[in-house]
């Protein structure tokens, strides 16, 4: 007997399979259609970097998650752990790109994190970034840009939370917390909606043992720093206006407070302007995002029908990241889809593309006598841009040929032996509508006599006929 290898995938890796891949896909191409809209282009770079690109960008947490690999050459090497870092090394190295660069970019990602449900090794991210432009105009057109595509993708209810890093590097300074310090703080605020307030406190200050049992690791704020903390967490408010308001009284004793808040403020009143109200965008003042490179305003968004599921949309602006490569600060700013965590959460609503197949015909195989009958017909359905299958498989039975049908969701069958050649037709089966006739005739003669879900067309109307009933199918009549 023969050594066989078992057939696996390592942990916290997976297949995607066909059906998985076409809503996948789907989603993808609608995501791809708002991005061009707003003008931006597509990127692509290699899954694998120098270690010191990656690591030099990433904070504590994000530089232990980096897979490292090595070449024949025996260099440091890693996988990347998102798209925003190799976009920061290409405007480094490719100066002749015009500015500002604006781009978007779906690949895979890696992060060597313990794998749980729904979390994964590998994963799809999905970016758009704007590189070389200061203007606020920029962050806003991501928030829009974030807002439009969710409402693409027909998500149901959302929020776009936003709030700014400058913003709360104010509150290090109010809270009298060390820039060194802040990184940590920043990094625990961002759990407040995973864990709650309580446990953020209790983490900012000596930390915790969690449920498991495992230690927390503490920040080591004191008490006075971790209140003043939570006063700036306790501005809340449905209005834009009245967060910017009152953290305008929060912070009036702190010099260079006004021009950043100055900055938040011209952002949500742009989006006013452009009908993005506080029902789709808000201020909230905790959002901090966990990695180190955010430098001004940062946004996220969540489905209010699905909560459970986070972030599933995220970025920020990071006009330092650049400078690791050329010595000098480039603003940018983009935001980044969580492609994996989206489609999960969009199954979870019943709104993903439940296609099993691209073929929308299967030119079935009544007569082997007949094959290039057959050819002609698929060819002749596919030069007309209908996407068609000619049935290739080893049952003969046309039954069988049905069931492969049915297995993969092709709405229409084309039937033809050799008394249609002779008549000049081929007989159409609707799938879904035999099926559905069918289930309400008990009588076997009545469903001989009938043929439920059954047409024929003139075979020289052939994709005539065929885009009608497609058109019939993909757009049934009301009532």
């Amino acid at each position: 007997m023969t050594n066989t290898v078992e057939p696996r995938v390592s942990r916290g890796l997976r297949d995607l399979l066909p059906d998985q891949m076409l809503a996948r896909q789907s989603m993808i191409d609608t995501i791809r259609r708002v991005y061009e809209l707003y003008g931006f282009v597509p990127l692509s770079t290699p899954a694998i970097e120098f270690l010191d690109v990656l690591s030099g960008s990433a904070g504590q947490e994000a530089q232990s998650s980096i897979f490292r690999v090595t070449n024949p050459e025996n260099e440091a090497l890693g996988l990347r752990f998102d798209l925003t870092v190799p976009l920061a090394r290409v405007i480094a190295q490719y100066k002749e790109l015009p500015r500002p660069f604006r781009r978007y970019q779906v690949s895979p990602v890696w992060r060597a994190d313990k794998p749980d449900k729904g979390r994964f090794r590998e994963f799809t991210q999905f970016d758009l970034d704007s590189v070389g432009t200061e203007s606020e105009v920029a962050d806003t057109e991501v928030i829009a840009g974030m807002c439009d595509t969710l409402s693409a993708l027909n998500v149901g209810r959302y929020l776009v939370r936003f709030s700014s890093r400058a913003i709360l590097n104010l509150l290090l300074d109010f809270a009298g917390i060390s820039a060194e310090q802040g990184v940590d703080v920043f990094r625990v605020l961002d759990k407040l909606d995973k864990v709650g307030l309580d446990k953020v406190s209790r983490e900012l200050m000596n930390g915790y043992k969690d449920e498991s049992g495992d230690t927390i690791r503490g920040v080591g704020l004191g008490a006075d720093q971790v209140d003043r903390i939570k006063r700036f967490l306790d501005i809340k408010s449905d209005s834009r206006r009245d967060v910017v308001a009152s953290v305008r009284e929060l912070f009036a004793g702190l010099d260079h407070a006004a021009a950043q808040i100055d900055v938040v403020e011209k952002i949500s009143n742009h989006l006013y302007n452009l009908g993005y109200g506080d029902d789709r965008v808000s201020l909230d003042l905790s959002i901090a995002r966990g990695l180190a490179y955010y430098t001004g305003p940062v946004f996220e968004a969540i489905l209010l029908d699905a909560p459970q599921f986070g972030s599933i949309f995220g970025g920020g602006r990071y006009d330092g990241l650049v400078m690791r490569f050329l010595g000098e600060p480039i603003p940018a700013v983009g935001a980044s889809i969580g492609v994996d965590r989206l489609l999960a959460a969009l199954a979870h609503l019943g709104r993903v593309d439940t296609r099993k197949a691209t073929a929308r015909v299967l030119v079935t195989s009544m007569d082997r006598a007949m094959t290039d009958d057959y050819l002609q017909l698929t060819w002749e359905l596919r030069r007309a841009n209908i996407p068609t299958e000619f049935y290739i498989g080893t049952a003969k039975r046309l039954g069988k040929q049905l069931e492969y049908a049915d297995q993969y969701d092709i709405p229409l069958a084309i039937l033809c032996g050799s008394n249609e050649k002779a008549q000049g037709i081929v007989t159409v089966k609707n799938m879904a509508a035999g099926r559905a006739k069918a289930s309400m005739l008990d009588d076997r003669s009545k469903w001989l006599a009938e043929r439920p879900g059954q047409t024929t067309i003139p075979r020289e109307r052939l994709v005539e006929g065929i885009r009608d009933l497609l058109a019939e199918i993909e757009s049934p009549p009301e009532g």
